[in-house]
């Protein structure tokens, strides 16, 4: 069975808590500050300095982005700002058609002034259904998630150790965690980070 997943019900889907700081690859620094909880804002309500959607045009420094409550953000990329997409990146990395979370600073205007963008990130559970060379296939709430192993970038955490870029020890039905970055418009993603007992 192959489904295509919209970006909505997969990023509706992927729980985005519980991320490891660092790996032995490399900092993932920006995921851990995603998941940070905010600061003075009220239960339930709206964190103002926070946006997520699909980016729908980009004009110099400025995202324009359709959120999916169809919430329109302006959030202006700074000299400062931290641009995550499967690993630190820089703007002209990011497209349209890309869905993000940003964490920044309201401006007086109403523009979000990003501190951090995380880029096409998703944070998922699953059951492997299969592995094959470079892919793992994942049983996501239902729905098939095809994870692609990115060569030099791609690490296992088994078992709480650090990070190595063995992911070998991955077995069909077992249950994993994937951080990764979202092929927009398809069931794809590409893994930064999985999860597992060895």
């Amino acid at each position: 069975m192959n489904q295509t997943v919209n970006r909505r019900q997969l990023l509706a889907t992927a729980a985005l808590g519980g991320v490891v700081g660092a790996t032995g690859l490399g900092s993932l620094a920006p995921e851990a500050a995603f998941a940070a909880e905010a600061v003075g804002v009220e239960p339930g309500a709206p964190d103002p300095n926070f946006a997520e959607g699909l980016i729908s045009s980009i004009s110099g420094s400025m995202l324009m982005v359709t959120g999916s409550d169809k919430v329109l953000h302006s959030i202006r990329i700074t000299d400062g700002t931290s641009i995550w997409k499967l690993h630190p990146t820089t703007f002209d990395r990011v497209a349209v058609g890309d869905g993000l979370y940003a964490r920044g600073v309201r401006l007086p205007d109403g523009t979000l002034a990003a501190d951090a963008v995380w880029v096409n990130i998703v944070n998922l559970h699953g059951h492997i259904a299969a592995v094959g060379r470079n892919v793992v296939h994942l049983d996501h709430k239902g729905r098939r998630i095809v994870a692609h192993v990115v060569p030099d970038r791609s690490a296992a955490v088994y078992n709480g150790t650090p990070a190595v870029s063995d992911l070998s020890l991955l077995r069909v039905g077992r249950h994993v965690q994937v951080l990764g970055a979202w092929h927009p418009g398809t069931n794809e993603i590409d893994i930064a980070t999985v999860y597992a007992a060895a």
